[in-house]
């Protein structure tokens, strides 16, 4: 367990295609936020169009909806994909000293971006760690750091960090910002209020880059797993085992009410129970993928996307989307104002969702990978 996998050279050249999978598809949900279609079918009338499409924005506080567990997904599956990345590395020749560097380069590009991000809307510089960019700035270099720890030195760093988090959260002493669980009232609004100075800041948590922290390091033990020479049989059982018990530790905390399921401040249940999800989708998609060989048009369309993520995130975050969405709209409401201006809408998400998918192909196509 304690061992350097870094000079492990035998099953790290078997790619894992579930991965490219995983990560695609989750890029290209977070693709299709940014056209607003989710949000254009919460005004169909009709209950059943409405309830799925509630599960495609996050929870007002206490729960959890199915789009809560997306950015836990994308920070889960790049630890995943760090093993086999530093291993490709090492069967290349570079050293592991060059390695640690490429890390620490990628982790401040990161930040850079995330904090870029920022700074567009209020055209000033904001310094936030809330959206996927900056978290993963950190999650990804510590995950990175004690990747070749032991199992056991992994998952004992993982529970410490949110067992402190967890109480710094609940004995915050600061008047006001004492209420652990009420929106506004904890320890994480008190953070932001101060990194971002003023009396009344975002209510998802900057604080958050330090629980989340688990999700990379648990996709780093899972990335490992899936490299070792255990059948893969037994890597599934053993996904599937870790996956289960991540959920039931957080469901429990939270029906116990011990810790609720807090998303915006990422609370200890939400870390596992988000977590646990991760893992079960990862186990899901190798199944079927990786042992099954099945899903082969699927897993083509999401890889395409997964191969140029960061880019295509940080394109529709800089209002890529509404871009596109303008050069659409006059030709959907040419052709689509018949059918009513919610139809038009919907039709102008889709093609703006089809549009960023077709940049993704494209760049894959003339083996254009963007990476940072």
């Amino acid at each position: 367990m304690g061992s350097n996998r870094d000079n492990v050279v035998g099953p790290i050249a078997v790619r894992v295609n579930s991965i490219d999978f995983f990560r695609g598809l989750t890029m290209f949900l977070l693709a299709g936020e940014s056209t607003q279609i989710f949000s254009q079918f919460l005004r169909v009338d009709n209950s059943f169009i409405q309830s799925i499409a509630q599960q495609f924005h996050h929870h007002d506080w206490h729960g959890l909806h199915f789009w809560d567990l997306i950015q836990p997904f994308f920070m889960f599956i790049v630890g995943v994909s760090i093993p086999f990345a530093v291993a490709n590395r090492l069967k290349k020749g570079d050293s592991t000293r060059l390695i640690t560097l490429h890390a620490i380069k990628r982790s401040l590009l990161l930040l850079f971006f995330g904090w870029a991000l920022y700074c567009i809307g209020p055209g000033k510089i904001v310094w936030q760690f809330q959206n996927v960019l900056a978290q993963l700035s950190v999650t990804y270099l510590v995950a990175f750091l004690i990747r070749n720890k032991s199992y056991l030195f992994q998952i004992a760093f993982t529970l410490i960090v949110l067992l402190l988090i967890d109480l710094a959260y609940r004995f915050f002493p600061v008047e006001g910002f004492n209420h652990p669980w009420v929106n506004f009232e904890n320890l994480g609004a008190w953070a932001n209020n101060h990194i971002e100075g003023v009396d009344k800041a975002s209510e998802w948590a900057s604080l958050n880059v330090i629980s989340t922290t688990t999700h990379t390091i648990w996709g780093v033990l899972c990335g490992r797993l899936l490299m070792s020479d255990l059948p893969a049989r037994k890597k599934v059982q053993t996904l599937l085992i870790a996956g289960i018990a991540a959920l039931v530790i957080g469901f429990s905390l939270d029906l116990l009410n011990i810790t609720p399921i807090i998303k915006k401040i990422a609370t200890s249940s939400f870390v596992f129970a988000s977590g646990g999800w991760a893992i079960l989708a990862l186990c899901l998609f190798y199944w079927l993928i990786d042992i099954k060989r099945s899903f082969a048009t699927g897993q083509n369309m999401f890889k395409i996307v997964g191969m140029n993520s960061i880019f295509i995130y940080i394109f529709f975050e800089i209002s890529g989307s509404d871009f596109i969405r303008k050069l659409f709209i006059p030709f959907t409401n040419a052709l689509f104002s018949w059918a009513g201006a919610l139809t038009v809408e919907i039709i102008s998400s889709a093609a703006v969702w089809a549009s960023l998918w077709f940049i993704c192909y494209w760049l894959y196509k003339n083996k254009l990978f963007i990476k940072i």
